[in-house]
């Protein structure tokens, strides 16, 4: 039997299939140059499209004809080669002119020298490029810049084309070719969910452009720090707001990272003007504490209260609880009543030092009669992901619009759950009528190895997952579910390092395994404060070294 992978043009295929996929469900939202340049792609000979897919899948715009080899085009070519028929396309420049950057990044250091001599042996690449880039360069093409390698530059046009097509497509600028090649290689196997002609990722054209717009401001920020705030682009983002809720989003934490990089820099004014402007919920309690940080104790207490009033989650619920009682001291107002922490359970252990602090917790903790696994994350959430898949896979409208998700693509929306309530509901009423330890191992068996947001694979087997639907109680796992559902974004981590099961008396306990000097983060406090609420067993082991003894 002959894998995809055997046919040499095998991402030719992968190529032809996104430009097909975006032609028929996005057509209404390219331009006319767009229509122009897609024609006149899907009108090129087999090899050219074959070469231009390889150039398009490579990283940058510029490139060294050398460097495009490829046996399996050269077989195809007959009369002009491929190259010269991009050419003629108007897909590539085969004569650009280069700047001295774009020069150091096609050349090697050897190759640079009879253009400018040897340099400095101390200086590196960089260095010397810094260096050169002291005194004018004007541009020229390659052949011009260095004769002697007998070469020409390739530049690739309308790169832009390709990162709007890659985004129709995946829906995001993460995914690329590779996930075509890692499903044909069987390395990601993904759920087969209905997509019909209308399940797209965006709505319109502006919704592509915002978004495209956004993530070059985020990849400005990250490069340049707070100077990419300075440009008119980066002013009109920050007031402006997208239609499209899911993209707003996106919008809005990048005014949380912007706020952050102001703060960081000094910059304490602008950085309150964007946490202020911010709807994520970790922006009023950042607002806060820079308030107090530079002195306007009142200003951030009233923030505070408003804020303990009307929290945007359970994070920042807690998060301003902490911080409340500090200005309520530099203020001289009266203290306010905070309901009492929920007590932990815990306890103490001695062991001989090992690398791992939690695998030597498990192995002192562990007996014949009463095994423990550490699980982390791994465990809860695949037994949600086993038992809610239906509900996760629904082919919603927006979840899904390729075949290469991992998850729905408003996984991390806050109205995940809400879009599904109903479906979420049945899954759980497996666990009222006593079916569902049967319908998670089946899931388990049929479902192996496909993609999911919640399922490791790696990390679970069988016989992991018998022995904890078989210890731990029905209405616990509810409890669990419910857990994940409150907040899917930020429950799915936290959980606890061990889980020990005691099979003769069907009953478990998870443990939080702490070592020297190590605290509970907040988001296990939380979680903690949740199992104490329904009577979930959980505790904290302390850990401490053995001293060794002469």
């Amino acid at each position: 039997m002959s894998h995809p992978l055997d046919d040499p043009l095998y991402y030719l295929d992968n190529f032809r299939t996104l430009l097909q996929w975006v032609a028929q469900r996005y057509d209404d939202m390219l331009d006319a140059q767009e229509r122009t340049l897609l024609h006149r792609i899907h009108a090129l000979p087999e090899g050219a499209t074959a070469l231009l897919a390889r150039v398009v899948m490579r990283k940058g715009e510029l490139f060294r004809r050398s460097a495009l080899n490829y046996p399996e085009i050269e077989a195809l070519e007959h009369g002009p080669n491929a190259l010269m028929l991009l050419s003629e396309a108007g897909l590539v420049n085969l004569s650009p002119r280069l700047p001295l950057e774009a020069l150091f990044k096609l050349l090697r250091k050897a190759e640079l020298e009879p253009i400018f001599g040897k340099p400095d042996r101390s200086l590196r690449k960089q260095q010397w490029h810094d260096e050169l880039a002291e005194q004018p360069w004007p541009p020229r093409t390659l052949q011009e810049w260095a004769p002697q390698l007998n070469e020409c530059g390739i530049e690739l046009l309308f790169p832009d084309l390709y990162e709007r097509l890659r985004l129709m497509f995946f829906g995001n600028l993460r995914q690329d070719f590779s996930d075509f090649v890692l499903a044909d290689l069987g390395v990601f196997c993904f759920e087969p969910v209905p997509i019909d002609a209308q399940s797209r990722g965006f709505q319109c054209r502006q919704d592509i452009d915002d978004y495209l717009r956004i993530h070059h401001q985020r990849e400005a920020l990250e490069r340049d720090g707070s100077g990419a705030l300075d440009s008119e682009d980066a002013a009109a983002l920050i007031a402006y707001q997208c239609a499209n809720e899911w993209i707003e989003q996106r919008r809005q934490r990048w005014l949380l990272k912007a706020a952050e990089v102001l703060q960081k820099e000094g910059e304490s004014e602008r950085s309150l003007g964007l946490y202020a402007l911010c709807r994520e919920p970790s922006a009023r309690v950042k607002q806060v504490r820079l308030l107090e940080r530079t002195g306007a104790v009142e200003h951030a207490w009233q923030l505070a209260e408003k804020a303990r009033h009307a929290p945007g989650n359970s994070e920042e619920e807690q998060q301003i609880a902490r911080i409340l009682p500090r200005l309520e001291r530099k203020l001289g107002k009266p203290k306010t009543a905070v309901p009492a922490s929920a007590s932990i359970d815990h306890f103490c252990l001695e062991v001989e030092r090992a690398p791992s602090v939690e695998i030597a917790a498990a192995e002192a903790l562990a007996s014949d009669q009463a095994p423990v696994f550490y699980v982390e994350n791994a465990l809860i959430n695949a037994l949600f992901g086993l038992l809610c898949w239906e509900a996760i896979f629904a082919p919603l409208s927006g979840a899904f619009f390729h075949p290469f998700h991992r998850g729905p693509a408003d996984l991390l929306r806050s109205d995940f759950v809400e879009r599904r309530r109903v479906l979420f509901e049945r899954c759980l009423g497996y666990i009222e009528d006593g079916s569902y330890q049967q319908r998670i191992l089946e899931r388990f068996r049929i479902k192996q190895g496909i993609q999911s947001p919640f399922v490791m694979w790696g990390k679970i087997d069988e016989a992991l997952l018998q022995l904890a639907l078989h210890s731990i109680p029905a209405q616990h796992l509810r409890h669990w579910c419910e857990w994940l559902m409150r907040d899917i974004k930020r429950n799915r981590a936290g959980f606890a390092d061990l889980v020990q099961f005691y099979p003769d008396q069907k009953r478990y306990r998870m443990i939080e395994v702490k070592g020297p000097g190590d605290r509970l983060q907040d988001n296990q406090k939380r979680m903690m404060a949740f199992c104490h609420a329904h009577d979930l067993p959980i505790a904290v082991c302390w850990v401490s070294w053995r001293e060794e003894r002469v």
